[in-house]
């Protein structure tokens, strides 16, 4: 893509490191850090103010950081107050709300809507038409396939939200709704389409409507094309990983 450096709007008290790079039309609100190598393409908004500067005259933009080495696809919003580590991605038109601190290496798929309030570790992949509700808390190295819902209202509608918890290593297949108060332990699966709710321990496969334990994970008949068993899937996939020599993003 061209970078025309036509229609760039930057607010104050922002910080840009050395070779970033603004796509026309974006907007670039106070209180932003972007790091060195970060590229923002066209049509972005960072920094989004919150509902308050709409009617505070005092208001005051949270800061929000993006860290080295980042790409933030056209159409992105992220509000203000979020915090994102070093080789963010986002796909297109990825919307994610305030107050959201995710670490390093992490891909938001396109049309993903992050509701805010959300913790989120390392190494976690997102693929496109997610919806992670507020209050959600995600470990590292997990990955969310297309149209995965997680909720956080367990008497909707309320002030009381509870997200859903997943630890480390775990996969949630397309189409799941993962209900509020979920608790996902480390290594599991759940199966596309499933509609989960309730404390599921480590290596868990996890199917169903409602959702059941159906086995440890591990000792399922999951094979991969070599004939070995495919979990704990850390063995037999290494693309983009930290033990992956060959990874550009080491």
């Amino acid at each position: 893509m061209k970078f025309n450096n036509k229609n760039i709007s930057i607010g104050t008290n922002v910080k840009i490191g050395k070779n970033v790079r603004i796509g026309d039309n974006s907007i670039i609100y106070d209180n932003v850090i972007l790091e060195d190598n970060t590229t923002i393409c066209n049509d972005c908004i960072i920094g989004e103010p919150l509902n308050d500067y709409y009617s505070n005259t005092s208001y005051s933009n949270p800061k929000t950081v993006i860290g080295a080495n980042s790409l933030v696809r056209s159409h992105s919003i992220i509000y203000a107050g979020s915090t994102f580590g070093e080789y963010l991605q986002t796909g297109h038109r990825v919307t994610i709300r305030e107050n959201t601190c995710a670490g390093h290496h992490c891909m938001f798929g396109s049309y993903t809507d992050i509701q805010g309030e959300c913790i989120i570790g390392n190494y976690n992949r997102f693929h496109s038409y997610v919806n992670i509700g507020q209050k959600s808390e995600l470990k590292d190295y997990i990955f969310i396939y297309p149209y995965v819902v997680l909720t956080n209202d367990p008497t909707p509608p309320s002030n009381h939200l509870i997200g859903v918890k997943i630890d480390s290593y775990s996969q949630i297949a397309s189409g799941a709704i993962l209900l509020p108060e979920s608790q996902i332990g480390k290594h599991c699966l759940v199966a596309a389409n499933s509609t989960v709710s309730g404390v599921f321990d480590d290596d868990s496969f996890i199917s169903g409507s409602p959702a059941k334990r159906v086995g440890q994970l591990s000792k399922m008949p999951f094979f991969n094309k070599d004939g070995h068993r495919h979990y704990p899937w850390p063995k037999n996939f290494d693309r983009g990983m930290p033990w992956d020599k060959n990874s550009w993003n080491m």
